[in-house]
This record gives C-alpha cells, structure tokens and sequence, in this order.
C-alpha cells in the first residue's frame, strides 16, 4: 500500500477491539507512525508492552476535550475515528455522556482534522444508528448527521464513514459472554432464539474501513453486506462446539434491545449504491433551499430496509466455521 508510505495514522479509541486489529493489520506497513488516542491508560500501557513497537505512539486524552487532541493530530494524514461510548445500557441511564463523547468528540475530532489539513477521516458508526431507539443508537444518528454535514465544508479534508453490526468476539459481544458461561457451567441466557445478529468479524471491520478510506467521498456513509443467524442458532451452536450440557435460559428481550439489526433503512436504501458487497449511501448535497426539500422528490415505493432477517443466513456449519475462524473452536 504505497499511498501510507511516510504517512502518520492516528485512531481515536485505539485501545479496543479495532484499534488492536488495526494495529495487526497496520504494525508492518509503510506508515511512518501510528498514533493511539484514548483516555485509558491501563490499555494502553498493556499495548505498550504487547507490541513494543516504536512505530506506536501513545496519546492520553478525550474527545470532549479539543485541548487534549490538539497535539495528537499535528502532522497527522488519516484519523480512523472509533472513540465511543457504546454500551447500549450505560448511555440510557447516562444520555448526556453518550452526546459528549459521540457527538460533540466527534465534531472536535473533525474540526481539528480540517484545521490541521488531515487527508482522510473515516468515523465508525453503527447500525444502532437506524432507526434509533436508544440513546447510545441517537447519538451515533447525531454522529453521522455531524460528519456529513462538516463534509460539505471541509475544504481538502475528505471525511466520510462506515457503519458496523454486530463484530463477533469484540467488546460487548455476547460471544465470549456464552464462552464464559458454559466454562463456567452456568446456564446460556438468551433473550430471544428468534432475535438475529449480522455475524462480522473484526478483520471484516478493518476490511470496511480501508473499503472506505479507498473509495470514499466527502459524506458517503459504507455498509458491508454481511451474514446473519438467530441469537437461538448461535446458542445451540457454541453448546455443540464446547460439547457442553448447559441449560439455555429464555430470559425476554431487554430493555431499549431490538429484535433485528438494520445497516441500511428503507430511505437510504432507495438512494444507495451496490458495489457488489458493499452499499455506498452518498451525502445529501442539496443547498438549504426549501423547494428543494418540499417539492422534489423520489418516487420508489420498493425498497425495503436491509436488516440481519432478510440478509443471508447463516446454518451450523457455516456460523462453527465462522466461530473456528475467530478462536472460539472448543475448550482447549
């Protein structure tokens, strides 16, 4: 990849699942620099020693705080933007906190980029942001709605975005939650058996963000088209995998939790690109001119939203192979 030759890569939030995916991905290419921001010092020191790499430069900071970003983005080429509260209960009893640091942090981080004539910023969304019902789901849909429109007047900085599903195995997945369970001999709680998650690992969520930073213009919005299966399958799967005898307990869908995930609602799927296994959904550039917004318009009754029940779906053997894949193959 000669365009990161001499290049300085900065991510927000590095020390979770993506930044370390990013960095096994990044560690030994041509990037001169690979700067890690984030406000937890314990991880990063756990990375420090981890990697021992002096191509890693750490950065203590928040996204709140322009202050405290202002010296990690000097000299920077890309940001890779996945600071975030994301716990789906945390921010419903503390909303504000989720606006402070996915909204607001979002918009710092991109104010900075321009001021500093970043090349590139890819902000990670999430399907929460669809049709929202949660805080954490709103605030990321204010997300979004920021970076397209600081894209329309970013000069030479080009910023654009990608929207996640379920990353299987990562922070707040249930996998390693059902993992611990059964190693423990606990019964499986699950919600609804009927309850679908898209399956995506996390080398796929650096597949779309580099899908993205490739393709991408001011405002687009990147989904991968990814597998789904019920919360019930990957249940009785993982039992299969570990041969255990565990119990599987029906404990009812959880407050401000859906049914099924949606990457794409049916406004955007009207408008949106098929690159194959990509949509691309591109910004609304119309000016603020209300006969614009009143009078014209799209006709397409068609479409349908793309959600984890009408995607592909997956069976036992393909969802073990895909757990195999990610390191969840079986006590050992």
């Amino acid at each position: 990849m000669k365009f990161l030759k001499n290049k300085i890569l900065l991510i927000t939030g590095g020390t979770g699942s993506f930044g370390n995916a990013v960095l096994d991905k990044f560690l030994n290419s041509d990037l001169k620099e690979i700067r890690i921001f984030s406000r937890d010092e314990k991880k990063q020191h756990d990375m420090r020693i981890k990697y021992n790499n002096p191509k890693i430069k750490f950065f203590i900071g928040d996204v709140r705080s322009k202050e405290s970003i202002s010296s990690a983005m000097i000299d920077v080429n890309y940001v890779f933007h996945a600071a975030a509260l994301k716990q789906v209960p945390s921010c419903e009893y503390f909303p504000m906190e989720a606006l402070k640091t996915n909204v607001i942090g979002t918009d710092n981080i991109l104010s900075l980029a321009i001021e500093n004539k970043v090349e590139k910023v890819i902000c990670l969304s999430t399907d929460k942001a669809v049709y929202p019902i949660n805080a954490m789901g709103v605030s990321k849909a204010m997300m979004e709605k920021v970076f397209v429109a600081k894209s329309r007047s970013s000069g030479d900085t080009i910023i654009c975005g990608t929207r996640y599903d379920n990353v299987m195995a990562s922070r707040g997945s249930v996998i390693p939650h059902f993992h611990e369970q059964i190693k423990s001999g606990k019964n499986i709680t699950v919600t609804n058996p009927d309850m679908t998650r898209f399956m995506m690992t996390l080398e796929d969520a650096v597949e779309l963000v580099l899908f993205a930073f490739n393709n991408g213009n001011s405002g687009d919005i990147f989904v991968q088209k990814s597998p789904a299966a019920s919360v019930g399958l990957l249940a009785e799967t993982m039992k299969k995998i570990y041969n255990s005898s565990v119990d599987i307990k029906y404990i009812g869908i959880r407050h401000a939790e859906k049914m099924h995930e949606t990457l794409l609602s049916k406004e955007e799927r009207i408008l949106s690109e098929d690159l194959g296994n990509y949509f691309r959904i591109p910004a609304d550039n119309r000016e603020l001119n209300y006969d614009k917004y009143f009078s014209e318009g799209i006709s397409n009754d068609t479409a349908i939203e793309y959600n984890s029940s009408n995607t592909k779906q997956l069976e036992y053997k393909s969802l073990s192979d895909l757990l195999n894949k990610i390191g969840y193959n079986g006590f050992k």
